[in-house]
């Protein structure tokens, strides 16, 4: 169930750590291949439950592609993080981090990982996938692994939105910022099945967020209202909208500096 996706994930990372020797990559064998349950862990989700979609399709599989997410993090992390901190979490060369990272992408399947993740906020960009209407808010108990705050739509109407999104964007502020995150976005969509759906899940982030904040958040909306808003020419609203995100999300960057 995907409630237990995030304690799955740090079982691995712990397994991975503990081995002698201790392995690079989470779900990664003595010889390097993908161990066997690695390979059979996947989130499978109901068309029912996307809107417009299908329900004759059968189940939709999403793959966790954990060794593959874990590399690419592996190598953010060589880019990002202080020297020190690096030296101290990572006992390999940096070029054999590289290398085993750039191994274990190209042998992804598909070319793309099948779940992208950021930690403390979400590339506010990503919201134009999706109807603010289709949000998916369960307020069990903070602690709580039914917690929940998610979207889901059909891949065709997640591209079409997103490439709406990005002609504006890039008409208005440029190829760079908000349009260059639509743009990596709809070339992610690409690798996947027309027939597939895209979700966009809070994760960990619900544990952060009180009740009222989660039911007060209208990002979503006011993303779809920002796009709205560019293609109408009303900057007023944009401006608007732009600093109702910026107090939303204001309080979850000053954590992350904080961490």
């Amino acid at each position: 169930m995907r409630s237990a996706v995030g304690e799955r994930e740090r079982e691995m990372w712990f397994r991975s750590q503990l081995s002698v020797p201790p392995r690079m990559l989470p779900g990664e064998s003595a010889d390097g291949s993908p161990t066997a349950r690695t390979i059979r862990d996947v989130l499978v989700l109901d068309p029912k439950d996307v809107p417009g979609a299908d329900a004759k399709i059968g189940p939709l599989v999403c793959p966790l592609d954990v060794m593959s997410r874990s590399a690419a993090a592996l190598v953010g992390f060589l880019a990002t993080a202080h020297p020190a901190l690096r030296d101290a979490a990572i006992t390999a060369s940096p070029d054999a981090v590289r290398a085993r990272a750039a191994s274990v992408l190209s042998e992804q399947p598909s070319g793309a990982v099948h779940a992208v993740s950021t930690t403390w906020t979400v590339p506010l960009p990503w919201f134009a996938m999706f109807e603010s209407e289709h949000r998916r808010l369960s307020l069990a108990p903070v602690a709580s692994p039914d917690r929940e705050c998610s979207w889901r739509a059909t891949m065709a109407d997640a591209q079409a939105r997103v490439s709406r999104a990005y002609e504006l964007a890039a008409s208005t502020f440029g190829e760079r910022g908000p349009a260059k995150v639509l743009e990596d976005t709809a070339g992610w969509l690409e690798h996947f099945d027309g027939s597939s759906a895209v979700e966009l899940d809070y994760g960990g982030l619900v544990q952060l967020l009180d009740d009222e904040q989660l039911q007060a958040d209208s990002t979503c909306e006011d993303v779809n209202a920002i796009v709205d808003a560019l293609e109408s020419g009303d900057a007023e609203v944009v401006a608007e909208r732009f600093e109702q995100l910026r107090e939303f999300w204001g309080e979850l960057a000053i954590r992350e500096r904080f961490n």
